[in-house]
């Protein structure tokens, strides 16, 4: 019997997906549930697994773009798995014999070679090492062709000629996600009145209680106890006092949220994706790297789907992690305001009226004018910036070991 397999509907509002990739090709034998295909949405790339065993036909090209409920391949289900084939194992037996004849020649064209045509001597090689030439530039005059000292100070660089060199190109076509996520950036820039606002956070309170407590909370919790969960608690802390950064325009009208669900920004082997902590403000800082954990490990095995990533009120995004000194984080639609961190450097800072140095990150906010005003996205943003500097009373409640969970 052969058994349609048809898409699935990844998602609401989804009518439409791209095959990225057959794991299978035509003629090959699928085991049930065994993964076929990768498939992009506009919102994420997702796995298509067989659902039934026996031989597998093609229907659509990788490229293509199929409709929800399109048939893309048929299963033979009464076919036989096939025996191993031993063929191709006795086929390949001679071409290891065939190398291992080969190598003692390659060997004796090394031992017999000689100063032939284009070969520099030492003293040559040197020359034409500071001139920044190779030996294939120069016409020896030595006995056979030899490059001789003489040959390497009389010869010119060549200056080169426009064109000569290799010139190659290569398209490939933009996958489904990508593309939605390139009309959504130019949107968000286009119909947004985005502003960005900065400051800076001395990271040596968070660097002093993690250097206590990480290994204790590791040991006990499974999880490292890394800055997503002080950055995350401080936005859920600052949400609150400015919730005019946790809403969002739907048209006319403004929506606010009594919740805060954090969106994380995570990379991917698809590329960025933005999985969603739900109820953040509900979640102790165990419940927080525990659940980025989760999310990072399901983005990254290509698991996510596309109701883990909607739904977010407020974005964070770290370019810290690949370097990033300073930047201006676009909006995530259709919310209003996105955080971005960066990386930590040792910068010198007045503290106490002394100069020290300490370990500084530079923060930004991006926010949505149109809802936002100056005064509350300055506010939110010390607001962050000063739980992540006293983050044992504004985050802990002054007691750590509480907080922790340890």
């Amino acid at each position: 019997m052969a058994l349609e397999m048809k898409v699935p509907s990844p998602g609401e509002s989804i009518t439409e997906v791209e095959i990225a990739q057959w794991l299978v090709e035509n003629g090959d034998y699928v085991e049930k549930d065994q993964a076929i295909a990768e498939v992009d949405s506009d919102k994420a790339t997702l796995e298509l697994p067989a659902e039934a065993s026996g031989i597998i036909t093609l229907m659509a090209e990788e490229g293509d773009a199929v409709a929800v409920g399109q048939v893309v391949c048929h299963i033979d289900t009464d076919a036989a798995k096939p025996e191993g084939d031993t063929a191709s194992a006795s086929t390949e037996t001679p071409k290891v014999e065939e190398k291992k004849e080969e190598a003692p020649v390659a060997a004796a064209s090394v031992k017999t070679e000689t100063y032939a045509t284009g070969t520099a001597s030492p003293a040559a090689k040197k020359v034409l090492a500071e001139k920044g030439m190779d030996a294939s530039q120069v016409k020896g005059t030595g006995r056979d062709g030899r490059i001789t000292k003489a040959d390497a100070i009389d010869a010119v660089p060549s200056m080169g000629t426009p064109g000569t060199a290799g010139r190659g190109e290569s398209r490939k076509k933009l996958s489904m996600l990508r593309r939605k996520v390139a009309e959504r950036l130019v949107s968000v820039k286009n119909e947004t009145a985005m502003l960005t606002t900065f400051n800076e956070v001395d990271m040596q309170p968070i660097f002093d209680l993690r250097k206590q407590y990480k290994e204790t909370f590791k040991s006990k919790h499974g999880v490292s106890l890394g800055f997503m969960s002080f950055f995350t608690l401080a936005c859920v802390r600052a949400l609150k006092m400015y919730p005019a950064v946790n809403s969002m325009i739907d048209g006319k009208e403004m929506i606010s949220y009594d919740f805060q669900d954090i969106s994380i920004a995570v990379s991917g082997p698809k590329g960025l994706m933005v999985p969603v902590i739900r109820n953040a403000e509900n979640l102790s800082f165990r419940g927080v790297e525990s659940e980025v954990k989760r999310l990072a490990i399901r983005a990254r095995d290509g698991q996510i789907t596309v109701d883990e990533m909607t739904g977010g009120t407020f974005t964070i995004t770290n370019g810290g992690v690949f370097g990033s000194m300073l930047s201006t984080p676009i909006i995530n639609p259709p919310q209003s305001a996105i955080l971005g961190m960066h990386n930590i450097v040792e910068r010198p800072i007045v503290r106490d009226g002394q100069i020290v140095v300490a370990p500084i990150m530079y923060v930004a906010l991006s926010y949505d004018h149109r809802i936002i005003d100056g005064k509350e996205s300055v506010g939110f943003l010390v607001a962050v910036k000063e739980a992540l500097e006293n983050p044992e009373e504004l985050l802990m409640d002054n007691n750590v070991t509480k907080a922790l969970e340890l």
